[in-house]
């Protein structure tokens, strides 16, 4: 399944490889020139679709587990102080994405958005210990049923040039749910409460919808 923020970029990639395989066809009779032009073009094709797969995940539903909101590696596990809304000490999970993963991006845990607010920023590469603060990104909070609250935040990378989320304040989140898309290479941290038992290790790879990341005491 592709995912639908992939459709204006698969169609451009056509146009683009339809354009690249007419030029090699019209320009020179070599059939090498032709082999090439239909190797880039199948290229091109293959790594856009890649890109925008949207594979079907099966999450079991659990108030006491928060789960990777995303596929990638772990990079970040340490206690810091979260300064946009809770400003206060949490534990931070990062989460880095290669433009080889899946960029769906899935609710961590069950309950209501609290807090919704876009960055507009820079795009230093995901791993920058500045990209958390400075880069284009979005802040989410959703508190479960049982009053814990996490923070996620998508993190525009390098080459993500357009982060996409979908949910508003107030809204109803689902544990695995799809709430945005970040276009190429790109992370997302979360924030959780201090006490929180982190399941995880620095260089596990997760996958979201899927993997459990932390267990609320």
């Amino acid at each position: 399944m592709i995912h639908r923020e992939g459709i204006p970029t698969i169609i451009i990639t056509l146009l683009v490889a339809g354009l690249v395989v007419f030029s090699a066809l019209y320009f020179t009779c070599w059939p090498i020139v032709h082999y090439l032009a239909y190797a880039i073009a199948a290229f091109l094709l293959v790594l856009v679709l890649q890109f925008f797969r949207n594979p079907k995940r099966l999450t079991t539903l659990n108030d006491s587990l928060a789960i990777a909101p995303c596929d990638g590696k772990v990079v970040v596990i340490e206690e810091t102080v979260e300064t946009e809304y809770f400003k206060d000490k949490r534990i931070q999970v990062s989460i880095f994405m290669s433009p080889i993963n899946v960029h769906v991006n899935r609710n961590p845990i069950s309950g209501i958005v609290k807090y919704v607010k876009y960055h507009p920023g820079k795009y230093l590469v995901a791993w920058h210990p500045k990209s958390s603060t400075e880069n284009e990104r979005s802040t989410l909070v959703i508190q479960n049923t049982n009053g814990k609250e996490v923070l996620f935040r998508q993190i525009a990378g390098f080459l993500a040039r357009r982060i996409v989320y979908y949910s508003k304040e107030g809204d109803k989140a689902v544990q695995g749910g799809e709430f945005g898309f970040i276009k190429f290479g790109s992370r997302v941290d979360l924030f959780f409460p201090l006490g929180t038992e982190i399941k995880v290790k620095i260089d596990d790879v997760v996958k979201g919808g899927i993997s459990t990341i932390a267990e609320f005491k």
